[in-house]
């Protein structure tokens, strides 16, 4: 006697035995690089940057914060981000043993690979940008790699269930193109956004901040023009989504999160501006700045789907 087979032909394969262990590391590299930025900002609002005068050492001779350092608390405060960079390595390695072994699309591994040799690049550009007395061009490719670093470990968190098949788009062509024009307006954002902090009074550095030479009202008005702009185009994919999705929801309920997120990044911007750039707000934009990556990285994918893909 025969027995014939119960199991759904279309459903999802079954996981890795392992594979268990897929979502937490993606998570925990998320966060993570979530994190440094904060704590980068920490450092910057409190002019830590030079804490640790040289790299790779902390202070010549020493690779800790040593008592007779002149920086005072500014050490530990620098010397605890390196400390970070180094536990956000070991999740980027973590990160691409979990991806090779049981994520099946090929992009997810280069993905995962262009993780970790960005934390690695990080730490070189955070030396240079030390040893160069923390410039603000070397700031800002700092700043503008952790955004990155925040795209592309969100794609693999996101991505973590879909199958290797083609994706099906769930909107038309034209929805799919202006909600990667919005992407690039948001990119252009965070590049004002940088030259505004280089041009105003958080460089990093307490005693002699590095500076653009460019007055900081102009281009923060800059900045704010592109803002509206954005939000904009924001506004724009979110309706059409909303339009052409037909019975799929997940795309605008996607970029209605991403409204909301930049509304939310609007407001603490201004606020911060009009009150003179208090510590806390400046880190909470910092913050604001990766968690608008990770949503407009969750926008593009909800724009389609992988056949056998469990949603998220």
């Amino acid at each position: 006697m025969t027995s014939t087979s119960t199991t759904d032909p279309t459903a999802p394969p079954a996981p890795h035995p392992g594979s268990r262990w897929l979502a937490p590391i993606l998570l925990a590299n998320l966060v993570a690089e979530v994190g440094i930025v904060v704590t980068g900002g920490l450092v910057r609002v409190t002019g830590s940057g030079l804490g640790c005068p040289t790299w790779p050492e902390c202070v010549d001779g020493s690779i800790t914060p040593t008592l007779e350092q002149a920086e005072g608390f500014h050490k530990y405060i620098e010397f605890g981000n390196r400390t970070l960079t180094g536990v956000l390595g070991l999740l980027a390695l973590a990160t691409v043993v979990a991806v090779w072994r049981w994520a099946p699309r090929r992009a997810m591994k280069v993905a995962s690979v262009l993780v970790l040799a960005g934390v690695v690049g990080q730490a070189v550009l955070g030396g240079a940008t030390v040893l160069l007395g923390l410039h603000p061009a070397t700031v800002a490719a700092h700043f503008l790699v952790s955004m990155g670093l925040v795209a592309a470990a969100s794609y693999l968190w996101f991505a973590r269930h879909e199958d290797a098949v083609a994706p099906v788009p769930l909107v038309p062509v034209l929805v799919s193109r202006l909600a990667w024009a919005t992407c690039a307006v948001a990119g252009l954002v965070l590049v004002l956004g940088t030259v505004v902090t280089g041009s105003g009074p958080h460089s990093g550095d307490a005693d002699e901040p590095a500076r653009f030479g460019l007055d900081a009202r102009t281009v923060s008005w800059l900045h704010a023009d592109v803002v509206m702009l954005f939000l904009g185009l924001v506004v724009a994919t979110w309706l059409a989504a909303r339009l052409t999705a037909g019975a799929a929801q997940g795309p605008a309920r996607a970029w209605l999160v991403v409204l909301g997120v930049a509304l939310a990044q609007g407001v603490v911007g201004y606020v911060q501006y009009f009150t003179d750039l208090p510590e806390a707000l400046v880190i909470a934009h910092m913050l604001g700045a990766t968690l608008l990556v990770v949503a407009l990285t969750h926008g593009i994918l909800a724009l389609r789907r992988r056949t056998g893909a469990v949603s998220t």
